[in-house]
């Protein structure tokens, strides 16, 4: 790579790359086989490469019955802390496998078996957790939705995933507001053709949900259901059979179903855990973020409880559940020697806390690393957590799609210098190239179009759930024998890798990836919009926000109507796609600017309004209106 290895890491690199047989062979010797891999990389059927075909396991025998087996059962495997409801409560690994085995026979009750879909809507609560392993005991194919995703964005979900059963909360507490599930998730299932067999509620003392009346579908209270159930027993599993399938914003409207298979996820995450973020067996982590986005699959769950450490559940926000020293409070209180959340998170607490005074009276001298991803993290976050944590503060970069890190210091293999702005190196197996238009690959500081060479390591997507089409398009088409990430940077002369931002229409708020496109749809379904865009503007504080541009129906008196428009309209995109989408800004414009082709000309705007220098394509229909838009698009509500 460059000069800043000649160890540990570069050898591993070089390794990972030229033989990945045995590279990620010795890696596969982590994880608890039925039947061992004869076949590492499965090559026979480009560009659908597979790992570990014909090898057999269960993943949550791996993250729980071995670690009770080997000793680890009176060893504490889950904290959960919820700030926003005054709870504390510990699990040690025994206690979470009779709880995960009890929910797995309940589900089993239900007529759940191998390969069958499982919806689960919950917040973050130690059930969410329970009944994902619960899933993966059965050979259950898990699909979590973000907890409070409004109906549309649940209906399209359930329709693409038809799930037999879908696994609820009475609700999720805000620290303003409890969030009735229920409304929304029977909302959601009588938009989508497709109906659950059954819905599996939890109660909430906070929020008790009505489970009487006439439903096309049955309902069962989670502890009755749970006290008359039998332990299930781990099923035996393909390690190419899918373990769950994570739904990720698309630039279409029709979300795109991430599918992770069990053999490559288990020894993709236990290399990363001792090797990326130098979390070792007993060790405590503290992962804030949430079940339903990536980095509460891999780094709350599975990771950690497959490497024997332990994790932490936090069900609070970085600031107001009391205040900005809420992460200090977890990671004395709890000793943890890792930590990983977004940039966004640190930004809250900088801008509440400057000064750090919070800090005082927290120990966290034990603190080791803490790992921030989601979203670029700017220097100027980097160097206030650096001067006030006095621990390492590391940038990774990685995707949905790819459920693990792309780019990483690697603080359990060898230490790197750390450069702001930058997340360190390619990680081992990804063969990272900054390619130019016509696929050739940039030279060093020259900025393009971040690819990976194919094939991916273990735990990146295989295909996109039933539909290898649209995972070849979305993905695998622009270049010949990659990957595209949709990422657009650099990588420098000791070969630091630079991600400068998206590519696409996909905006990213918060470390929340959603689509323009589908808080578009909710804009353009108002009577009196004609034509609309969404671009994401850059933010200091959630990375991007989006912006509202809308033209409106003729006759319609923008003077006079425009502001009540506006406010419906922002009120309508929380409706359709939820608070998280956090669009706050709508103007009324006279007209978008587009190609003669008809493309409305979304990277130019959102060019002008984060004050840079356009780049305006030849194909322009009429350069006035983006002049026009020039004094709008400049004025950005933050």
């Amino acid at each position: 790579m460059g000069a800043m290895s000649n160890g540990a890491y570069a050898a591993a690199y070089a390794q990972s790359l030229s033989d990945p047989d045995t590279f990620w062979g010795d890696a596969a010797r982590a994880i608890e086989w039925m039947t061992p891999p004869t076949t590492v990389l499965d090559a026979s059927n480009p560009p659908f490469y597979r790992w570990f075909t014909g090898a057999s396991l269960n993943t949550c025998f791996n993250a729980l019955d071995r670690h009770v087996r080997d000793g680890r059962g009176d060893q504490i495997a889950m904290y959960y802390d919820s700030p926003v409801t005054g709870t504390k409560a510990s699990f040690t690994y025994a206690a979470l496998l009779d709880q995960v085995s009890r929910f797995a026979g309940a589900l089993a009750g239900l007529g759940v078996t191998k390969g069958d879909r499982v919806l689960i809507y919950m917040p973050m609560i130690p059930e969410a957790a329970v009944a994902m392993l619960a899933c993966a005991r059965l050979g259950a194919i898990h699909s979590v939705v973000f907890g409070g995703f409004a109906p549309a964005e649940l209906s399209a979900r359930i329709e693409d995933a038809k799930p037999k059963v879908i696994v609820s909360a009475s609700c999720g507490i805000e620290p303003t507001r409890t969030i009735a599930y229920q409304p929304m998730l029977d909302a959601g299932i009588e938009r989508s053709a497709h109906k659950p067999d059954a819905v599996v509620m939890y109660q909430r003392p906070q929020l008790v949900a009505d489970l009487s009346g006439e439903k096309k579908w049955a309902v069962h209270e989670w502890t009755q259901l749970v006290a008359d159930a039998e332990p299930a027993e781990c099923v035996e599993v393909g390690a190419t059979d899918p373990l769950y399938i994570l739904y990720t914003s698309g630039t279409t409207g029709r979300p795109k179903g991430v599918v992770r298979d069990n053999g490559g996820h288990a020894v993709a995450l236990r290399w990363s855990m001792e090797n990326i973020y130098d979390i070792h067996p007993g060790d405590v982590w503290f992962t804030a973020s949430d079940v339903g986005w990536v980095v509460g699959h891999s780094y709350i769950v599975y990771a950690p409880l497959l490497t024997g450490a332990t994790t932490i559940l936090y069900e609070g926000k970085p600031v107001g559940t009391p205040d900005a020293g809420a992460f200090w409070r977890i990671i004395a209180e709890y000793g943890a020697v890792g930590m990983f959340t977004a940039p966004t998170a640190y930004r809250a607490i900088k801008r509440e806390d400057p000064d750090a005074k919070l800090l005082a009276g927290h120990d966290i001298s034990h603190l080791r690393n803490v790992f921030l991803a989601g979203e670029r993290l700017d220097p100027d976050t980097y160097h206030w957590a650096n001067d006030v944590l006095h621990c390492e503060v590391v940038d990774n970069w990685w995707q949905t799609e790819t459920g693990w890190p792309i780019a990483s210091n690697m603080r359990g293999l060898e230490p790197m210098p750390i450069k702001p702005g930058s997340p360190s190196v390619p990680v081992p197996g990804y063969d990272v190239q900054v390619l130019d238009e016509v696929g050739a690959q940039c030279d060093r500081g020259n900025e393009g179009a971040i690819a990976i060479k194919l094939p991916m390591p273990p735990g990146t997507l295989p295909t996109l759930w039933q539909d290898d089409a649209r995972y070849v398009s979305g993905y695998l088409s622009v270049y010949e024998g990659y990957y595209l990430t949709g990422d657009g940077g650099l990588i420098d002369d000791d070969g630091y890798v630079y991600v400068m931002g998206r590519t696409d229409d996909v905006i990213n708020v918060a470390g929340h990836r959603l689509s323009t496109g589908s808080i578009e749809a909710a804009l353009a379904g108002h009577p009196a919009v004609a034509e609309c865009a969404v671009i994401g503007v850059a933010d200091d504080f959630k990375g991007q926000i989006p912006r509202g541009l809308v033209v409106l129906k003729g006759g319609i008196d923008a003077s006079t109507e425009g502001e009540r428009i506006a406010r419906e309209l922002v009120q309508r995109v929380r409706d359709e796609v939820g608070a998280v989408a956090s669009l706050k800004q709508v103007d009324i414009v006279a007209a978008l600017p587009k190609t003669r082709s008809g493309k409305i000309l979304r990277k130019t705007m959102r060019e002008l309004a984060d004050g840079k220098v356009p780049t305006i394509p030849g194909t322009i229909e009429d350069a006035s209106v983006l002049d026009a838009l020039a004094g709008t698009l400049r004025h950005t509500v933050h």
